[in-house]
């Protein structure tokens, strides 16, 4: 597992904003607090995005929602965030994406990518099976493989393309 130190903090103002989430359908179970969303479905809080096919999202009792997005056949869920106080992004793709509102962590599973933007230019870029985004902490951890591959001879590869910063434009 690589542990890549991205200083990638999600803007926090993001935190209290309301969800909404568009989708072709609705199923909700006001006893279980789950609600599954289907049909080209986008959730949005504050500067964040995710997009796929079905989105499920449940709340736990103190009120933080948890939300796993999967894609269309052939294709990839999709997240997009702003990086606090600057004009850079995080945007990622995997077969699976589990959002974490009390950990305030994002979990790209199979086929992840994440990428960095500073304005409109892409600065980085992070592959592997597994990878985590950790708001709080501001670290990525990137596995090759999933823990499930772990002993079955699965060789996976993290791959990572950091592109060298511009000291004129780094703020202090």
């Amino acid at each position: 597992m690589a542990i890549v130190p991205v200083a990638a903090s999600a803007e926090k103002a993001d935190r209290d904003k309301p969800t909404h989430i568009e989708a072709d359908n609705l199923v909700h179970d006001e006893l279980k607090q789950v609600s599954i969303f289907t049909g080209r479905a986008v959730m949005t809080r504050g500067t964040m995005i995710m997009r796929g096919a079905r989105i499920e999202m449940r709340e736990d009792a103190d009120g933080y929602q948890f939300g796993v997005i999967l894609p269309e056949p052939g294709k990839r869920a999709f997240f997009r965030q702003k990086r606090e106080g600057n004009d850079d992004f995080m945007e990622g793709e995997a077969l699976r994406i589990e959002f974490d509102g009390k950990a305030d962590r994002i979990t790209l599973i199979d086929q992840a990518e994440v990428r960095r933007y500073r304005g409109a230019t892409l600065n980085d870029t992070m592959l592997g099976k597994l990878i985590i985004y950790e708001n709080l902490t501001d670290v990525f951890s990137i596995d090759g493989h999933l823990p499930q591959d772990a002993g079955k001879g699965v060789v996976g590869r993290v791959k990572v393309v950091l592109a060298p910063r511009n000291k004129t434009l780094e703020k202090p």
